[in-house]
């Protein structure tokens, strides 16, 4: 398994991306969905990680930097085939190695609720994510849920 910077230009990675927002649209209400497709994952503020076997892609994740201490895990998905191989696992104990490195104070992520976020809620506690409050540029809404990492 190779962890490496994206640039989301290849096939794979977009497909994967793709795969992610059509999870999101099927799991998340419209005014709640707040995944990023590749134009917007595209911005300097965003860095971009993928994993590998070989030639197939594992997985992905983004970290945004939301201020000079407090970053944002986004678009985090493991592909379907690739499930349960510790995949997630790698790319979170990935980003939070570079958001400490960035000197972040703070992590944090958005997520739904739900019995299909159930897995990631569970993984993002085993690291000790904390449910938190809404930051950002996030709205109240009953079907979002935020979690927070002290670093």
């Amino acid at each position: 398994m190779l962890t490496v910077d994206d640039d989301l230009s290849g096939p794979e990675v977009a497909d994967l991306v793709g795969y992610h927002m059509r999870e999101m649209r099927a799991h998340s209400p419209e005014p709640s969905r707040h995944s990023l497709d590749l134009t917007s994952l595209r911005t300097p503020e965003i860095a971009w990680w993928t994993v590998w076997d070989g030639h197939s892609l594992m997985g992905c994740a983004a970290l945004r930097e939301v201020d000079s201490g407090h970053g944002e895990i986004k678009s985090q998905r493991t592909a379907p085939e690739h499930l349960r191989k510790g995949v997630a696992k790698a790319l979170l104990s990935h980003i939070i190695g570079v958001a400490r490195d960035r000197g972040y104070i703070r992590l944090g992520l958005e997520t739904g609720s739900g019995p299909a976020f159930d897995p990631a809620l569970a993984l993002y506690r085993r690291f000790g994510f904390k449910d938190g409050e809404m930051f950002g540029d996030y709205r109240p809404d009953p079907f979002l849920r935020f979690m927070h990492l002290d670093l």
